[in-house]
């Protein structure tokens, strides 16, 4: 469809769209032709293709992955996802520079990761990763949303997770930054 066509169709106007083009920051795939055309490709329709991702942050932890896996079996088998692929991942949840999940992240034909909590895939920044996964007609399907809701106190912990991680090290940092909100709860 040409870009005039589309801008119309989504009700904004074509120095707008334009000017999208032109900055690279266009939503859908675009191609110009010889003649000066620009072409909008509409994104491909999403398949039902799931990837499962399981993380754990340390080695000791490997027991706990494969049981982190079964109930991620579990939750797509319930919902009729057609599951794909499974990854399976050891490494800190505060380095952003995992390889299993950049491949997973890169696949387009997945168009829904599972994960278990929402800090199994990343410490920091899973709401980046989920909009920049919707922007691409893809999701982030987090099974278990029970964790702190109240937005100043989630804030906390991940402060203070990133201050335990820079004093002790990265693998305890998350316990003892529990440990620390925990003996400030009881001080109250």
């Amino acid at each position: 469809m040409k870009l005039a066509d589309w801008a119309r169709k989504h009700g904004i106007d074509y120095k707008t769209a334009y000017r999208l083009y032109r900055s690279g920051k266009f939503p859908r795939p675009t191609e110009q032709l010889p003649t000066g055309t620009i072409l909008v490709h509409e994104t491909p329709a999403t398949t039902n293709n799931a990837a499962l991702y399981a993380r754990v942050s340390s080695a000791d932890q490997k027991p706990d992955l494969e049981r982190q896996m079964q109930r991620l079996r579990d939750y797509a088998a319930a919902h009729g996802l057609n599951v794909v692929r499974e990854v399976q991942e050891i490494g800190s949840g505060l380095k952003g520079h995992r390889k299993k999940l950049l491949q997973l992240l890169a696949d387009p034909s997945i168009s829904t990761i599972v994960v278990e909590h929402q800090d199994r895939l990343a410490r920091f920044g899973a709401e980046f990763i989920s909009a920049a996964l919707a922007a691409a007609n893809r999701q982030l399907q987090v099974i278990n949303q029970t964790e702190c809701k109240d937005d100043l106190v989630h804030d906390m912990v991940d402060a203070l997770t990133s201050f335990c991680a820079r004093l002790y090290g990265m693998r305890g940092a998350r316990n003892r930054a529990k440990r620390a909100m925990e003996a400030a709860k009881g001080v109250d």
